[in-house]
């Protein structure tokens, strides 16, 4: 049986170390190449086995593991793009994750967020628990395993450590998950590894590519089982290539493909096939992005990460899928294929809801399983920046709402969104677009009760006061207390049930007031009634409530005080 390298990919938040762990594994100058060294775009690198070897050999020779994994085919990310790009149906691309968490921080927002991604796709993973070198009195040991360097440290900076990795371990453990460092592990298969790493002084790394290397033989053995025939894959980028114009960066996780194969690709237009030019492949410990030279080849199996010139590869779009047809009589069915497979993301419906954008396919599915889990509605769900076709499709519905997850919002399209009233939330992080979603909608249900308690008609019962009529009629003039509730001008009042007229003014202390509420005594002035004559003094007026008003009070029962509550009970059996 012959087995491909296991893809990983690496997620974790920003600055937490990705770029500089795969950096020390891979040997290069990536990370000091780059400005801010923060990882910028996408790329994949291959660690052949006899890497891993030179780096953990001692451990494997003592663990008795004998490696027949080809290597390990890293895609290296800034965050969560590379593993959501990379997806075909039914899960992920990647066989196994490296979430990277800072030793000192611990858990932050895109570590969640990525744990998250890892949950939906049912992706296995180890943590790299980086940055150790930075522990108080840490005396680094340049590559070494983790261990031997551990076992060199002072007490103090032991304990430290320990008292870190528990730290993270709880939190795990908050967030439904049992782990341990990764010497202690007893159950590969129900706990995390932690494997404390430097990206700096390599300590740690060859216990990561054990581990790594270790898992993939042991429990994913039927997943790299190598399938002949056409190739499948995913479409990592889409860049110009200096005297080639646009090519494709593509992952292969399974079967193979040659040099003028019919490939077929999902773009932005719709189903593509078009016949591959050129396969390039950079050299082993290579990186995509900062590597210029690309080796041409006639024939690559997966797993690879590979460059493909092709004609008419511009409306191509990352995270489209890729099948290789070596017939083109097959053309056809490989078309339906992928046309059903991008149906399943992609959502059209004629319901309300929101309109969801993401810039690949991948991100898209992510975003429709986080909102379905939040019971949000979705009208539509597309790949692409947000369109002035998506605002006006919504302008007249309810709650006209546009999510956009890692895609842009030109200016004209910000301005039709404001003139029709379309909320735009747009986010690189998903929990943020959820989180200035509910936010919004907080506000805005709390914008919405206070209007509704500003306007509607609320319950009020007043008590006319002996001795305080001033005036029996055009208009009367007299004093009341409020006993439960509240009154306001124009509220009319009943008297068992029959209206007595209407709150003309409201008076306290000589000045107009617009309400007075439970417990005040004020002087009111009412056109169409007398005093004595249809009630008298000591009688008890209520509020008339109209049937409408009723309804609207619903909705905003919870901002009601305990007497109005009483009323509403008494009266219309609330």
């Amino acid at each position: 049986m012959t087995v491909r390298s296991p893809i990983l990919v690496l997620l974790g938040h920003v600055d937490h170390g990705k770029t500089t762990l795969i950096d020390k594994i891979r040997g290069t100058a990536v990370v000091k190449a780059e400005p801010g060294a923060i990882t910028q775009h996408i790329s994949a690198s291959y660690v052949p086995v006899d890497v891993i070897k030179k780096y953990c050999g001692d451990m494997l020779r003592k663990m008795n593991i004998e490696l027949n994994i080809p290597g390990l085919l890293w895609i290296d990310s800034p965050g969560h793009e590379a593993f959501t790009t990379l997806r075909k149906r039914g899960g992920a691309i990647a066989d196994l994750a490296v979430l990277v968490i800072d030793i000192n921080e611990g858990f932050q927002p895109q570590t969640d967020e990525s744990l998250n991604f890892l949950k939906q796709f049912k992706t296995p993973f180890v943590v790299a628990l980086t940055k150790i070198d930075r522990i108080l009195g840490w005396l680094p040991l340049e590559n070494a395993c983790f261990l031997d360097t551990f076992k060199q440290q002072q007490e103090r900076t032991q304990n430290e450590l320990e008292e870190k990795v528990y730290k993270i371990v709880a939190q795990f453990s908050d967030r439904g998950f049992s782990s341990e460092r990764f010497d202690r592990v007893q159950d590969f298969e129900k706990q995390i590894c932690l494997v404390p790493v430097s990206g700096v002084t390599g300590e740690g790394v060859p216990d990561l590519l054990m581990v790594i290397s270790g898992i993939a033989q042991k429990y994913l053995k039927n997943r790299l089982e190598i399938t002949p025939g056409e190739g499948k894959g995913t479409v990592l980028e889409v860049k110009e290539f200096k005297g080639m114009g646009i090519t494709i960066d593509v992952v292969l996780y399974d079967g193979e493909m040659k040099k003028g194969d019919y490939i077929v690709i999902g773009s932005s237009k719709g189903v593509i096939t078009t016949r591959i030019r050129a396969i390039m492949i950079p050299e082993p410990l290579k990186d995509t992005r900062t590597e210029k030279r690309f080796k041409n080849i006639e024939y690559v199996s997966a797993a690879a990460s590979v460059k493909i010139s092709a004609p008419g590869l511009e409306t191509i779009v990352a995270g489209s899928p890729l099948r290789v047809v070596r017939d083109e009589k097959d053309v056809e069915k490989a078309k339906k294929d992928i046309e059903s497979e991008i149906e399943e993301v992609e959502i059209t419906t004629e319901k309300e809801g929101a309109i969801l954008r993401a810039d690949t396919l991948g991100s898209l599915e992510a975003l429709v399983k986080t909102l379905k889990h939040e019971s949000l509605p979705i009208r539509k769900a597309l790949v692409g920046d947000v369109s002035k076709s998506d605002i006006l499709e919504l302008k007249t519905m309810k709650e006209p709402v546009i999510f956009a997850f890692c895609v842009s919002c030109p200016e004209d399209v910000k301005k039709l969104a404001k003139s029709n009233n379309v909320k735009i939330f747009r986010s690189d992080v998903i929990y943020r677009l959820i989180e200035e979603y509910k936010e919004w909608l907080q506000d805005k249900k709390k914008r919405e009760e206070e209007r509704i308690l500003e306007t509607v008609t609320r319950p009020g019962r007043i008590k006319v006061l002996p001795g305080y009529v001033f005036r029996q009629c055009k208009p009367a003039v007299f004093g009341v207390e409020i006993l439960k509730g509240i009154i306001r001008q124009g509220y009319k009042l009943t008297l068992n049930e029959n209206i007595m007229g209407e709150i003309r003014e409201i008076q306290s202390q000589g000045e107009t007031v617009k309400e007075a509420k439970r417990g005040e005594k004020v002087a009111v002035s009412m056109d169409g009634v007398t005093v004595g004559k249809d009630f008298k003094e000591g009688d008890i007026l209520d509020v008339y409530i109209p049937e409408e008003d009723l309804e609207k009070l619903k909705k905003v029962k919870s901002k009601l005080d305990e007497s109005e509550i009483e009323i509403l009970k008494e009266k219309y059996g609330w």
